[in-house]
């Protein structure tokens, strides 16, 4: 048994509140990982592309507000 078949095994013998408790560890850590990959693009230019078109439809008058004012 591989050690990703072992955990998802212990997982499965969790009560629900362990089972709660791991359920927002890993929202958690994805949720870093996430910021710190976006951080990574952004410094590296990555989505300088979206800035660029981003100023571009300001410039043409078709950028819209979000959220939607209502």
């Amino acid at each position: 048994m591989g050690r990703a078949e072992e955990i998802e095994t212990a997982i499965d013998g969790l009560s629900p509140e362990e089972y709660r408790r791991i359920v927002q560890w890993f929202r958690a850590r994805e949720q870093k990982r996430w910021d710190d990959q976006l951080d990574a693009d952004s410094s590296s230019g990555k989505l300088d592309f979206l800035f660029d078109e981003a100023e571009s439809e300001s410039a043409r008058g078709s950028l819209r507000e979000w959220p939607p004012q209502e």
